[in-house]
């Protein structure tokens, strides 16, 4: 049959010849149109995190300075608003968070000094009835048994006398990497108070005009909701901070007040850091003060971990954020994978921020941005 004579079955160009492209159904061109588009995005979002990796001692510290920032930033607005130049103010709200940051340091390292004495008597007695436990318990574990696991972790120590003398060395070297990228973060977060609206001003510069106050609005918008994070996390840490700490005290475990600030410190951390930081309190009552102890520490970490995922998380950091469970769960785990620690704890306000950013591009295309204000949480809301 003529290919010429039935278009129809046979689609054919204006010389007569068929046409391979018009034979491809209308639904497979469209799914191969999104396809590409998808991948290069794809790839873009790749390269971007490949060079964030890349020059992982620099972001960090920066990703670390905005997180700061966000906190203090409002404080800055409103001692500017009461008429303090805004160099004073950044100085203020400097000092004020070197003073809280020293004040606490200062108080963990005087209590756990203090504790020292008591903590060494009831880890001897603590290893003593475990030791008895062990022999007398359930799993009847002789002498020798004993005996002969504590002579082979003392070998395996010593045997790796090498290898330990070399992570020692690494621990120095690390430790000096993390002064270097503190000073870093310190000095990035200065010009981010000071200057915060003339940085992001410039920055706007990259990008094309026709969609300027588009991207403005939602870089305004992703503050705002990096803001209301901190906001949330902050109030969600001293609740777990004090639960925990005034439980574990009361029951009678030592280092209290340097277990609260840990707890604290890893609750920035959404849903499970301090669920990791409150199992070092179990271990410390355990090993400090037996199995009751360890056992009345776990109901209470349990506990507020309740409190903290059906009414704090509700009600403080789902308003803050509006994002479910099992995004805030996979954005922590791909954060662990990538940077560990760091990354866990930067995953989450990334995520927050993107979401109210591309939210705003999607929803509001037209705002003027001198009406979005990037220190108030309700202007994160598209």
């Amino acid at each position: 049959m003529d290919a010429s004579k039935d278009p129809g079955r046979f689609p054919v160009d204006s010389r007569g010849t068929r046409d391979a492209a018009r034979a491809v159904p209308w639904s497979l061109r469209v799914a191969a149109a999104v396809s590409w588009r998808f991948l290069l995005v794809i790839a873009g979002i790749g390269t971007v995190f490949w060079l964030l990796g890349y020059l992982e001692e620099v972001a960090i510290p920066v990703g670390i300075a905005l997180l700061v920032s966000a906190l203090f930033a409002p404080l800055v607005g409103r001692l500017q608003r009461w008429g303090v130049p805004r160099g004073l103010a950044t100085l203020i709200a400097i000092v004020v968070g070197l003073a809280v940051v020293g004040g606490v340091l200062t108080l963990v390292i005087t209590t756990v000094i203090a504790a020292l004495p008591q903590l060494q008597s009831r880890v001897s007695a603590s290893l003593t009835s475990i030791n008895d436990w062990l022999q007398s318990g359930p799993l009847h574990l002789s002498h020798d048994q004993l005996q002969q696991w504590l002579d082979n972790a003392l070998s395996a120590v010593n045997g790796n006398s090498s290898e330990l003398a070399n992570k020692a060395v690494q621990t120095l070297g690390t430790i000096g990497t993390t002064l270097t990228e503190a000073l870093l973060a310190l000095f990035t977060l200065i010009f981010f108070l000071y200057s915060g609206p003339q940085i992001w001003r410039f920055t706007l510069r990259a990008v094309p005009r026709d969609v300027r106050d588009q991207v403005d609005v939602a870089g305004r918008r992703g503050f705002a909701s990096l803001v209301s994070y901190v906001r949330a996390t902050v109030g969600v840490a001293c609740v777990d901070a004090v639960c925990i700490g005034v439980g574990i005290w009361i029951v009678g475990v030592p280092l209290a007040v340097p277990l609260a600030a840990l707890i604290f410190i890893g609750a920035f951390i959404p849903i499970i850091g301090a669920v990791l930081t409150g199992a070092i309190a179990v271990l410390v009552a355990l090993v400090a003060n037996g199995f009751i102890s360890a056992l009345i520490v776990l109901a209470i970490l349990i506990g507020v971990m309740q409190l903290e995922s059906h009414v704090l998380q509700p009600f403080l950091l789902g308003r803050a954020v509006r994002l479910h469970p099992l995004a805030v769960v996979l954005a922590i785990a791909v954060g662990l994978e990538v940077s560990g620690i760091i990354g866990a704890l930067l995953a989450v306000p990334i995520l927050a921020v993107l979401k109210s950013a591309i939210g705003s591009m999607l929803r509001d295309p037209e705002m003027d941005p001198n009406e979005v204000n990037a220190l108030r949480p309700r202007s994160a809301r598209p």
